[in-house]
């Protein structure tokens, strides 16, 4: 049997680097999150506390939109910096998403409010693929 040493060594070594970085990023993720929340005309919390199944639909996606780049920046980060600068890009860009859906179908946030399910679906799958393109992207 090989000896553990150099795992462990590396394991101690490199923790508190991998806990900076996650925390960093969750706490990016909370952040956005938040922010395209307060920026969003509809108050998403109460509107899936009252069972709107739209809302719910519509802020998973925002929450995977925002974390999926995140995570691919997180893979390839030098440091805490690469992380809040490319999570505040990535929101830029998911609210940019939630711009185009509302263009493209108008009224965005009344239908999310009516509990249209099909314009959330559209909308949470656009967060999706420019979640996606900016994946890619970052990861270079």
């Amino acid at each position: 049997m090989t000896d553990p040493m150099p795992v462990i060594q590396s394991l101690l070594s490199g923790l508190p680097i991998l806990l900076l970085h996650l925390a960093s990023a969750t706490l990016v993720w909370l952040l956005a999150l938040g922010l395209y929340m307060w920026i969003t005309p509809h108050d998403e919390f109460a509107l899936i506390r009252a069972g709107n199944e739209a809302a719910a639909i519509s802020l998973g996606g925002a929450a995977i939109g925002l974390a999926l780049p995140l995570g691919f920046c997180l893979a390839g980060s030098v440091n805490a910096w690469d992380i809040l600068i490319w999570g505040s890009v990535t929101l830029v860009l998911q609210l940019i998403a939630f711009r185009l859906v509302d263009f493209l179908l108008g009224a965005l946030s009344s239908r999310i409010e009516a509990n249209e399910r099909s314009a959330a679906i559209f909308l949470a799958m656009m967060k999706a693929a420019v979640a996606c393109l900016t994946s890619a992207a970052v990861a270079g």
